[in-house]
């Protein structure tokens, strides 16, 4: 369920959900923190590759974050769930599945850092000095506006849609000016 960790879910429920006897459970995982493990992992890879077209097409045709933004409220509602299991498991986890969400949080930022650098490239213009701190600011931003918008109806998830394309924009004008002086 949407508000129910995998931490506490019994073997019994797992193998009832996924048709097969308990102890066939084993041939595939030690345990339930190493299935849980993989669905971070499987949810983080498919997320990442989901979101990264939607930057590729979003730069050939309209604004980058707009299209982000969308996709990602768009896949709260996707029957997999897969960005349901990472909000829910980064505050209702383990700490194994905290630090595999942290983990795939972390791909996330790389990949934001990567295309930041790419864009400002393409838009020639200088270098962002601070674009690691701005890509790790926006993933935060934007996982943290996931959590609290999916269990809102359509018209606020807008509105919260919004207000986070605004601050994205302003943590990125805020590091396209910030120079090494101005940080001490």
């Amino acid at each position: 369920g949407p508000q129910k960790s995998i931490s506490s879910l019994s073997l019994r429920e797992i193998a009832r959900e996924a048709g097969i006897a308990p102890n066939s459970f084993y041939r595939h995982f030690r345990d339930i923190d190493e299935l849980a493990i993989a669905l971070i992992d499987r949810a983080g890879l498919l997320l990442r590759k989901i979101i990264r077209e939607a930057r590729l097409q979003a730069s050939m045709q309209q604004s980058i974050i707009r299209s982000s933004v969308e996709v990602f409220i768009q896949l709260l509602d996707a029957d997999e769930g897969y960005l349901g299991l990472l909000l829910r498991e980064s505050y209702t986890g383990s700490t194994s599945y905290k630090e595999a969400v942290d983990r795939q949080l972390s791909f996330f930022q790389q990949e934001l850092h990567e295309d930041l650098i790419r864009l400002e490239q393409i838009n020639n213009n200088s270098h962002m000095p601070h674009a690691d701190i701005a890509a790790k600011a926006i993933t935060q931003l934007v996982f943290n506006m996931g959590a609290k918008v999916i269990d809102l109806s359509a018209e606020q998830r807008i509105e919260v849609a919004e207000q986070t394309m605004l601050m994205i924009r302003m943590i990125l004008e805020g590091a396209r000016h910030l120079d090494e002086s101005s940080i001490r």
